[in-house]
């Protein structure tokens, strides 16, 4: 490995490679970005590296010895997606915990959030905003979870087209990081092959 490149074991078979100038300079963003305990936005082309950029910002953070969970919200229709990171009703009583529960003191990734319904989006924002929730328990709970956020490259274009909110994007994105495309990068693919 010589000086200029960076081959970093995160987890779960995933390695972070900076070879580029472009890739160091994420490297160092994630370092500070882990210090701070705010949300991130992660921006960047399908298959550019936003999630291991998110689990790289998560294992060099306070909250690396807690859970990193990862919501796919393109996966989920709007209520099964609600249930998902909110929780659910089980035979009109006990409550099935959300993902936001399950990752207190952790970080949560919101993959492709421009997936998530309008009414998803607006109850999120209300949760980060009032940085607390309904637990699984019924009681209040402080949330105490990181969130990271990952996007296509178009953020103007989601803005415009409304499957971003635009009070949850600026609530999302005091720092924002660009993941450049691969083809960009050309001298870290025979490193990742």
């Amino acid at each position: 490995e010589s000086p200029t490149e960076v081959v970093e074991e995160i987890g779960d078979e995933r390695i972070f490679i900076a070879a580029s100038p472009a890739m160091h300079r994420l490297r160092a963003q994630a370092d500070l970005l882990a210090q701070l305990d705010v949300p991130v936005l992660i921006v960047g082309e399908p298959g550019s590296g936003k999630e291991t950029l998110a689990r790289l910002i998560h294992k060099l953070s306070v909250r690396s010895g807690f859970r990193f969970l990862k919501v796919n919200c393109a996966a989920l229709g709007g209520d099964l997606l609600e249930s998902e990171l909110f929780g659910a009703m089980i035979a009109g009583q006990r409550r099935r915990p959300g993902k936001v529960e399950l990752c207190q003191q952790g970080t949560i990734l919101l993959d492709k959030i421009t997936e998530m319904p309008a009414h998803v989006q607006a109850k999120l924002l209300r949760v980060l905003e009032e940085k607390q929730f309904v637990g699984s328990n019924g009681e209040t709970v402080k949330l105490d979870v990181r969130v990271i956020v990952t996007m296509g490259s178009n953020v103007d274009a989601a803005l415009a087209d409304r499957t971003l909110r635009q009070d949850l994007y600026y609530h999302l994105s005091a720092f924002t990081m660009h993941v450049t495309p691969l083809r960009q990068r050309r001298s870290e693919i025979s490193l990742l092959l």
